[in-house]
């Protein structure tokens, strides 16, 4: 039994539009699969910059001028 073109048309279409979905999947997976290197590497970068700015202050290197006030001082730096 032959099917109409208006059959044909719209299978062809079907297909088209599930051939663009897996070819979406693909791309999208394999963008998750690159993803996280580079992630990787970005976050180590990052951790590099910050000990380097951390070492240029001085930061962790004297408890002693820590940032929090004393229990002697009130909000404004004065002794009682």
């Amino acid at each position: 039994m032959p099917r109409g073109r208006s059959t044909f048309t719209k299978r062809q279409k079907e297909q088209a539009r599930q051939q663009k979905q897996r070819e979406k999947a693909e791309r999208r997976n394999q963008r998750k699969q690159e993803k996280p290197e580079s992630d990787v590497d970005e976050m180590r970068e990052m951790r590099e910059h910050a000990a380097a700015q951390a070492a240029l202050f001085n930061v962790g290197a004297d408890e002693s001028s820590s940032a929090e006030p004393s229990a002697t001082e009130d909000n404004n730096g004065r002794d009682h």
